[in-house]
């Protein structure tokens, strides 16, 4: 997860004042995470969902980043605190933008975060939440290729701690990438991670 690419756009000048504040602002937070600096890149990004609170997409950055940073962590008080207020901020990103496919999948990574953790705890509890959250997200924008991709991931995840076999869910991996081929985000700050993540995957499906 923490090999998650994050594309950086550069934005025309002639923009209003506000508007090139807050890009400006998301640069910068963007390149602060990029420079392993994701303290500061989430207190960033925190910095902006205040300034602007009708917009969703600080508050997901800065929940993002705590989440790709909660994987591999040990100690379970920092990352109990870590994924607590990764949860405040999805909860404050849903309350500008419900029923987001982009928001919930977002979701369905934090608790896939304590499944990683420690399955054998966390497993039996977060495991059916993680299965609801991708069909919910599913049935509202089937051909966003972060739903079928992370969908396909957690099944790979699942497949290999029962020791099934992962096949199956290369087939949704290459879907994943075709359908990224066609995707457009609404704006260059909106979400569109993951391919190079398939594109690791999918050399692990020709072993």
């Amino acid at each position: 997860m923490q090999k998650l690419v994050i594309i950086l756009v550069a934005f025309a000048t002639s923009f209003i004042s506000a508007q090139s504040n807050y890009e400006k602002g998301m640069q910068k937070a963007f390149e602060l995470w990029g420079g392993n600096n994701p303290v500061e890149a989430s207190n960033m990004f925190e910095r902006i969902a205040n300034a602007e609170p009708d917009n969703w997409l600080p508050a997901y950055y800065a929940a993002q980043v705590n989440i790709v940073n909660s994987f591999g962590l040990k100690d379970e008080e920092k990352l109990t605190a870590q994924l607590k207020k990764a949860q405040d901020l999805i909860n404050d990103a849903t309350a500008i933008s419900k029923n987001n496919p982009e928001i919930l999948v977002l979701q369905a990574l934090l608790y896939t975060a304590w499944v990683a953790y420690d399955g054998a705890a966390y497993g039996m509890t977060m495991s059916p939440k993680v299965e609801a959250i991708y069909a919910q997200a599913e049935q509202i924008a089937p051909s966003n290729p972060r739903v079928v991709y992370c969908k396909a991931e957690w099944g790979i995840g699942g497949a290999k701690y029962f020791g099934q076999d992962t096949k199956p869910f290369c087939k949704d991996l290459e879907r994943a990438l075709d359908l990224f081929a066609n995707f457009k985000p609404e704006t260059p700050f909106h979400p569109n991670w993951g391919k190079e993540r398939i594109d690791m995957l999918l050399e692990s499906c020709k072993e």
